[in-house]
């Protein structure tokens, strides 16, 4: 039987279940389980939700959703080592959400070019999308793999496999939203590369 747990909505402070994923009083999310879910939020809003959550981690430390949903809003407000330790922390508590891979990945960016990156963050980069992959074959990992593979290897004129274009052909293969694209691109604070 698993624990029930309770938490401060983040929206208007009630008191609700983790497992609820709208607030009944104020319809505000209360959980963070995507970038989509908080990538419209204003700055003001995502302090709101981050201060409620770490409140609530406070009790319950090791809870994979929470971390989560703390580590979207580090990562949105540009808190890119406090996002990857509660990324990691989630991961520890949850193997199978490809996507906290994907953001972890992000974060060891820290906003810059692939380019510029170490070659460790680099590697690092890579074990992440790798380990996301052996979840789920997804078309927006692909082409952020596709990203790393282009800016970081084929700019440093370095081999790598799957090379960016077979990356790039696998995402395309596995289909993934423009829309989805675009967003990663502004988490990344970089332009799209023409090639991609």
């Amino acid at each position: 039987m698993s624990e029930v747990i309770e938490i401060k909505c983040p929206g208007c402070g009630a008191r609700l279940q983790i497992d609820q994923k709208e607030c009944e009083y104020c319809h505000a999310p209360v959980i963070i389980s995507t970038m989509s879910d908080i990538f419209s939020m204003s700055a003001q809003n995502i302090s709101k939700y981050q201060k409620s959550y770490e409140s609530d981690l406070q009790e319950n430390p090791n809870n994979a959703e929470l971390n989560n949903s703390l580590a979207f809003c580090y990562l949105k407000l540009g808190f890119y080592e406090k996002a990857l330790e509660k990324f990691d922390k989630a991961i520890e508590q949850d193997i199978n959400n490809w996507e906290t891979y994907l953001y972890a990945a992000v974060c060891l960016l820290k906003g810059n070019k692939a380019f510029v990156t170490p070659r460790s963050d680099i590697d690092k980069i890579e074990q992440y999308i790798n380990a996301a992959l052996m979840i789920e074959e997804n078309g927006l990992l692909r082409y952020f793999q596709a990203y790393i593979k282009y800016d970081y290897f084929k700019r440093k004129f370095l081999k790598t496999s799957p090379t960016w274009e077979e990356a790039l052909y696998k995402a395309k293969e596995d289909k993934f939203s423009p829309a989805d694209v675009n967003q990663l691109f502004q988490i990344l604070k970089q332009d799209i590369p023409s090639c991609l």
